[in-house]
């Protein structure tokens, strides 16, 4: 279906060029379904194959439409993903414990989330938010943001580039081992999940021994901080003893 679009985005990108990249990336990172990767492949192979645009700039300027879109898509989440939960998400049976599981989940794993988020077909659009909702820390998401983004327009740009037109016997396979990656991700995630519900829990309930709306963002990463040196610390002389 999506090659159906793809006439228009080609229209679109000799019309616009740079401008076209930087707003398809920006809208799907954004966490609005939009073709974004196809726009910065399709102008990858149009640099490589007409050479009316320059591969590094298409590289830069889709680097920072999905840092742009990453950012718009955090603090849309931080200012009204964490509220909507929090009011309504008893609805869906999700209370104040688990609210404190997945704040505290994404304060010590949301980096990984961030940045190989950005190269999984389900999590590229949605990984910005879920970071706001769970109020990670915003310089750290800008760092593996910025990371994530410069890499994934680096690869797939290089690729479509030095590919050039072939790169459509690849897109086709390449989208739905994508999906199935994205899908198989979070299935293994939900099954982890659920065997060590209870231990993260109260290894969260640990970090946030206080309602959450009473902690301050900054305050809850030093929360977390100081729950891991307190485990640590407990942990040693487990060790210690099973070696007597």
């Amino acid at each position: 279906m999506l090659s159906i679009f793809i006439p228009d985005i080609h229209h679109l990108l000799i019309t616009y060029g740079y401008l076209a990249v930087f707003i398809f990336v920006a809208i799907e990172s954004t966490g609005i379904p939009f073709p974004g990767e196809t726009m910065l492949l399709i102008a990858a192979i149009y640099a490589g194959t007409t050479h009316q645009l320059s591969l590094p700039l298409v590289i830069v300027t889709a680097a920072l439409g999905a840092i742009v879109g990453d950012n718009l898509g955090f603090l849309v989440g931080h200012v009204w993903g964490y509220r909507l939960l929090s009011h309504y998400g008893r609805f869906i049976r999700l209370d104040e414990r688990k609210l404190k599981l997945g704040q505290y989940l994404f304060m010590k794993h949301g980096s990984k989330v961030v940045f190989f988020g950005r190269f999984v077909a389900v999590l590229r659009a949605w990984a910005a938010f879920l970071a706001g909702a769970n109020r990670m820390r915003w310089s750290r998401f800008l760092l593996f943001n910025v990371l994530g983004g410069i890499m994934w327009a680096t690869l797939f740009g290089s690729g479509g580039y030095f590919l050039g037109d072939n790169i459509h016997r690849v897109t086709g396979p390449f989208a739905i081992v994508s999906v199935v990656l994205g899908v198989s991700v979070i299935i293994t995630y939900l099954i982890f999940m659920h065997r060590n519900q209870k231990r993260f829990m109260e290894e969260a309930e640990r970090a946030f021994p206080d309602p959450l709306n009473t902690y301050p963002p900054q305050i809850k990463g030093e929360q977390i901080q100081r729950q891991d040196r307190v485990t640590t610390a407990t942990e040693e002389p487990e060790k210690e003893n099973t070696h007597v």
